[in-house]
């Protein structure tokens, strides 16, 4: 079942990562030896998803900590490396939560021992997350008590996590209860990650699906196809504001006006305190050409201008809940997501 592919395993003293680029029409693996090789797999969305990422950082560092092992300045040299692979993309905050929390952990260790606990962190991350995606879904599964029809947005499955997915993993919980009656699969522009990727889970996992276009949404919700929006998250901001992929603020301003529930699923790694609100996530803005062309075919004029941001924000105020593997915040967001994250630290200190 896809829901426990691997987007991404260690194969001895490589890295192998499953290319999303080619998904559906053929599987295929990118042999990485290297940092910069993590990375680029990273920035051409060869991975993608915030969880999927931040792993792919650690084994990526991982990978310089062996090439530099012999290398004079060692430590200098591994820290310039892991700079590179942090910003490789400025939006999902996973991926600098995991290298920040690495340099961390390894300040003060020789050369010997670098390698060996970066290895075990990565190792470590993967496991953990592959838990925590479970633990969410039966978290989101518990906000429903039947049968129901979910629109999802982008992709948030194996492929974007360690595997079972965020908000596909709250899906795959309720197909587990025989509670999903249908998915409603946006394609999800300018990339068509749905269409390319969560279609093709869905699929094979044999949960019921439809692909939609995004302009489709309003429709469905009109017409009362709709239970409920599940979709993932890249930046969760303090006061609960929230980065995913654009379009994802469309479907909740939709979903208050039908009064559908419209809920976030994603791991605490991705709440960001350090960010006040929403207007302050860096929204990264990609190619012309995802835009103009689908697969290396032109669409539009190859001379038309085109606006790419790959996010956009949704205020926390439309958002009726965010589920985690810790439990579920409800407004007032900000305090809940603070109790959530430090579970042992009283909420006045």
């Amino acid at each position: 079942m896809t829901a426990d592919i691997e987007p991404i395993r260690r194969v001895g003293d490589v890295v192998e990562i499953l290319d999303q680029r080619k998904l559906p029409a053929s599987v295929e693996w990118i042999t990485c030896t290297t940092g910069c090789d993590v990375r680029e797999a990273i920035v051409t969305l060869a991975i993608r998803g915030a969880p999927a990422i931040g792993i792919a950082g650690l084994y990526g560092l991982w990978l310089e900590a062996q090439r530099l092992h012999d290398q004079e300045n060692f430590l200098g040299q591994l820290r310039q490396s892991a700079e590179s692979i942090r910003h490789a993309r400025p939006t999902a905050v996973n991926l600098a939560w995991a290298i920040d929390g690495a340099l961390s952990e390894i300040n003060g260790l020789d050369a010997n021992q670098v390698g060996d606990r970066l290895r075990t962190m990565a190792d470590t991350l993967k496991m953990r997350d592959q838990q925590d995606n479970r633990l969410m879904g039966e978290w989101g599964a518990g906000l429903f008590a039947g049968p129901v029809r979910i629109l999802t947005h982008c992709n948030t499955g194996s492929l974007a996590t360690a595997g079972f997915g965020t908000a596909l993993g709250v899906v795959r919980s309720l197909h587990q209860k025989g509670w999903i009656r249908e998915v409603l699969v946006d394609e999800t522009r300018p990339l068509l990650q749905g269409a390319r990727l969560t279609a093709w889970e869905l699929h094979h996992d044999g949960i019921p699906a439809r692909l939609v276009t995004d302009s489709m949404a309003g429709h469905l919700m009109a017409l009362g196809q709709v239970d409920a929006v599940i979709v993932g998250a890249d930046r969760i901001a303090h006061n609960g504001d929230t980065a995913n992929k654009i379009g994802t603020y469309g479907l909740a301003v939709l979903a208050r006006y039908h009064a559908i529930p419209f809920y976030i699923a994603a791991p605490i790694s991705t709440f960001d305190p350090d960010t006040p609100h929403g207007d302050q996530i860096p929204i990264e803005e990609r190619s012309p050409d995802e835009v103009r062309s689908i697969l290396g075919k032109n669409i539009a004029p190859n001379a038309m201008p085109v606006y790419n941001p790959a996010f956009d924000v949704t205020p926390h105020f439309l958002i009726s809940a965010i589920i985690t593997e810790r439990g579920v915040a409800y407004e007032p967001l900000e305090q809940s997501l603070h109790s959530l994250a430090n579970p042992h630290q009283d909420l006045g200190s």
